[in-house]
């Protein structure tokens, strides 16, 4: 796809009202000019590099492919046989298969319109700012970082990308769902009278598994799901889908936070809590209790998956990512549920992803939700590890960045 269909270089004092008064004489000489109102054509492909061929990011890659709307003409990560395997399974030719810690930047450097970020999220910041200054569209896995400063890079990265007519999408699922969307909807207009408090959860069994033998930085590397510093603590890596519909329907930060975190089983690697609870204080006097737990064999609990509820003077809403999501009381909602959500959340922001690139909408709303519910899941963590009261406005303010220890690996 040609970056024109996307881009635009017309002088800021050309309105539509210039345009359709006489502007349309100077406009006619850009190229880019039939699609400012049309958006790409419809038999035009987005050019595509993945960023990240793990197995989500080899996965989500098959959805791009699917939809058909994107041409998938790179990779890259830091291990040639994830590259390989990725590229083989999606037909990239091994001179567009990139590898090291430099991997994203010599893919950038290749003619193509947009990137999917699908790496470890320690990585995001730093790929994501670099694809905006690169000129391209980026789709980024959540997290969005796992410190505050990474996350305040992306929030800036978003915003440039919006300046530059770039789309930018943070891919989260919940918020894709016609259920979630009208529970949340009617939430929001008052459907459950003044809210009181909220419960939520996150317990589940094995997450993940060991990829090699701890002991050198590769295999750190190939692990990171275990380590705090490369993927943000499970509570920030996964619950982080939690606590961002717990974002979404409180429409703002909590005051401050207080809990505990540990680990309490004998762990695959790494240095990541396995439970955690949390006290979330909102202001009005609502307090929100979150508890997660990961044991290796999940003691059988699968009732307790990515759950919020949110109780009020005249009912509650009930939420849980694959199952029934609901309003009971006064204003009853019977909604529904989507047993593929993980699936069909992807394909709709894949969809959405294309749409804003052709259509040249490039306000990007993802951003400051997606960061917002990052931030507050790095407040838990903190909270949690320190076993202290941490506040919001500590939260915003840190510079503290993790140690991603990537010392020996290569480049």
């Amino acid at each position: 796809m040609n970056k024109n269909l996307t881009r635009t270089n017309i002088p800021a004092d050309l309105s539509r009202r210039n345009f359709l008064c006489g502007g349309a004489a100077m406009v006619s000489t850009m190229i880019v000019a039939p699609n400012l109102v049309r958006g790409a054509e419809a038999n035009s492909k987005i050019s595509l590099g993945l960023i990240g061929c793990g197995s989500r990011g080899s996965w989500i890659a098959g959805l791009f492919k699917a939809h058909g709307g994107y041409d998938i003409v790179a990779c890259a990560d830091y291990f040639q046989d994830k590259v390989d395997a990725c590229g083989e399974k999606l037909g990239i030719d091994p001179s567009r298969r990139y590898t090291g810690l430099n991997c994203y930047k010599k893919l950038l450097e290749g003619k193509l319109d947009a990137v999917a970020i699908e790496s470890p999220p320690c990585f995001h910041p730093e790929q994501a700012a670099a694809a905006v200054d690169a000129g391209k569209h980026v789709y980024l896995a959540k997290p969005a970082g796992v410190d505050v400063p990474g996350c305040r890079t992306v929030g800036e990265s978003g915003r440039k990308a919006t300046e530059k007519k770039l789309a930018f999408l943070v891919d989260f699922q919940h918020r894709t769902d016609s259920f979630y969307q009208e529970t949340v909807k009617r939430l929001h207009a008052g459907a459950i009278g003044k809210i009181t408090f909220g419960e939520a959860f996150n317990h589940t069994g094995p997450y993940g598994h060991v990829q090699a033998e701890p002991g050198t930085p590769e295999a750190r590397l190939r692990n990171w799901l275990f380590h705090k510093a490369l993927s943000g603590d499970y509570l920030v890596e996964i619950n982080i889908h939690t606590l961002d519909v717990m974002n979404w329907m409180f429409q703002k930060p909590p005051l401050h936070a207080f809990g505990a975190a540990g680990t309490k089983s004998k762990m695959e690697a790494g240095d990541n809590s396995d439970y955690c609870g949390l006290l979330f204080q909102y202001d009005d006097n609502v307090p929100v209790i979150f508890t997660s737990k990961r044991y290796k064999d999940g003691a059988g609990e699968h009732d307790k998956h990515l759950i919020v509820q949110v109780y009020g003077t005249e009912g509650r809403v009930e939420t849980k990512y694959g199952g029934k999501v609901m309003i009971l009381g006064k204003n009853y909602y019977a909604g529904g549920s989507n047993g593929s959500l993980y699936k069909d959340g992807a394909i709709n922001n894949i969809a959405a992803f294309h749409k804003q690139i052709t259509g040249g909408d490039f306000s990007n709303p993802t951003v400051e939700p997606s960061v917002q519910s990052n931030l507050i899941a790095i407040m838990g963590r903190t909270a949690a590890y320190q076993r202290r009261v941490v506040t919001w406005d500590e939260i915003k303010n840190s510079n503290e960045k993790m140690d991603l220890q990537l010392d020996g690996l290569k480049g």
